[in-house]
């Protein structure tokens, strides 16, 4: 499967204390100095659209943006153009990007140590419903990559894969670590030597939400 498009979402610790006007002022200054590999051009304001986009900076090659669908505010990195490698790779280099947004965003003077993001549960999602549909068929072959990217990323940790099988969804996987994480750490952990693990190794939970009674269902 070309897993393209890739998603990465963290959330904010404390919502409450995230003014989102805060984030034209920062997202403004990266474009001016350039802060991020990709090539930023613009900023976009949807404050004014309920659990929306929130504010979007917008570049050529992926868009970061202080996203509030779901009622659930964090950082969402979309990546747009297409990316070499394995599905792992791929997955590593997205979340890599989205780690060192929310490591700027931690350390911005302007928000005053306000802000910080949940390490503990990250949200992937693939912005590719003809080639990745939410189906058990897609998340089955993704599941190996998954298992072993999430094995490193929480550095052994116990963790779980749920997902949202609503076929109205983009195709998504919550990674939820069963101890907290900060930012610094993940990206600590992405910097050490990967170990194989298959999908059947111990000490990894796997769950889905069904879109059923009793069931718990996420808006992405």
């Amino acid at each position: 499967m070309d897993v393209q498009h890739l998603n990465v979402k963290l959330f904010v610790r404390d919502p409450e204390r995230v003014n989102l006007e805060d984030f034209l002022s920062i997202f403004n200054q990266w474009i001016q100095r350039q802060v991020c590999e990709e090539l930023l051009v613009d900023v976009a304001d949807y404050r004014h659209v309920p659990a929306g986009p929130g504010v979007v900076l917008i570049g050529h090659e992926a868009n970061y943006s202080m996203d509030c669908a779901g009622s659930r505010i964090g950082l969402l990195y979309n990546r747009k153009s297409a990316l070499d490698g394995s599905t792992q790779d791929r997955i590593d280099r997205t979340m890599r990007s989205a780690l060192l947004a929310c490591s700027r965003l931690e350390e911005d003077p302007l928000l005053a140590g306000r802000i910080k993001f949940t390490g503990e549960r990250i949200l992937l999602l693939i912005n590719d419903r003809l080639l990745c549909p939410n189906t058990d068929e897609t998340f089955h072959e993704l599941k190996p990559d998954l298992l072993a990217f999430s094995k490193k990323l929480f550095g052994g940790a116990g963790f779980a894969l749920n997902r949202n099988p609503d076929p109205r969804e983009r195709f998504n996987v919550e990674l939820k670590a069963e101890e907290a994480f900060a930012v610094p750490d993940l990206l600590a952990n992405l910097s050490e030597p990967a170990e194989h693990l298959s999908a059947d190794s111990e000490g990894v939970k796997e769950s889905k939400s069904r879109n059923r009674e009793g069931a718990k269902t996420r808006n992405l």
